[in-house]
């Protein structure tokens, strides 16, 4: 379980962040939504680290993280698996090895361990026998997948995944969606998704957190954000579905 207690961020005197608190719960999809410039994002970054908070209190699993050391902050993140927006898979490396980069970083395993654990995780997302092309040889969707065997290699305690469907076609979303609920029930990780994607919410969105101007405006359950009268996460979920429906006609 992660848990944010009266986090604050602003940038130059702006606030981004005000006192938001909310849980997001082991072995479940949690779901972070927003229009642009709501927060979003950065507070995900506060979460993993990446930004440190102007005030405030993150907890991994009852350890508070922002008032670690380096050194004990470096402990909690080796149990982070990160899935970012554009995969940011190494050109340079083919499949297996981008898989094995932690490995290679991280652990003492032999080489004949680390080909097991790789073969293990590309299986796992469906890729089992592509060990050897390299990223411009792969789809959009391969390229996420890979990334996703990359995050899970060292058997995360948490997921974090950026905006995971960006510039994938409706079907290979679906598909992504699936796999990253999977994994999340398989390993019983704590898993994190940042989205602006409506049907990720209601296919996956075991707890929905909708951030709104830099407030916590409403969380709920993928159920339950049907029937809200927030008029600000209807107004959200209504503009989403009408770009939706244009960018659908624009395709025809």
């Amino acid at each position: 379980m992660i848990e944010v207690t009266h986090i604050n961020k602003s940038f130059d005197g702006q606030p981004v962040l005000n006192d938001i608190s909310v849980s997001f719960e082991q072995g479940k999809t949690n779901l972070i939504i927003g229009r642009s410039g709501s927060g979003k994002t950065v507070l995900l970054k506060c979460i993993v680290g990446l930004l440190e908070t102007d005030s405030g209190n993150i907890f991994y699993s009852g350890q508070c993280f922002t008032s670690m050391n380096r050194k004990e902050k470096q402990k909690i993140r080796q149990g982070f698996g990160m899935l970012f927006q554009g995969a940011a898979l190494f050109d340079s490396l083919n499949v297996e090895e981008n898989v094995r980069f932690k490995l290679d970083m991280f652990t003492t395993m032999t080489p004949k361990e680390k080909s097991e654990r790789v073969d293990f995780c590309l299986k796992r997302v469906n890729l089992a026998g592509k060990n050897r092309l390299y990223p411009a040889e792969l789809s959009g969707g391969m390229k996420k997948r890979v990334a996703i065997a990359r995050a899970i290699v060292l058997n995360p305690r948490y997921l974090f995944c950026d905006e995971p469907n960006s510039g994938l076609d409706p079907q290979t979303a679906i598909m992504i969606d699936k796999l990253i609920s999977e994994i999340t029930k398989e390993f019983n990780m704590t898993t994190l998704v940042n989205t602006h994607d409506l049907n990720s919410v209601m296919e996956i969105g075991e707890k929905v957190v909708y951030i709104h101007e830099g407030n916590l405006w409403w969380e709920g359950t993928s159920e339950e954000i049907l029937e809200t009268d927030n008029p600000e996460l209807n107004d959200f979920v209504f503009a989403t579905k009408i770009v939706k429906q244009l960018k659908k006609l624009d395709d025809i």
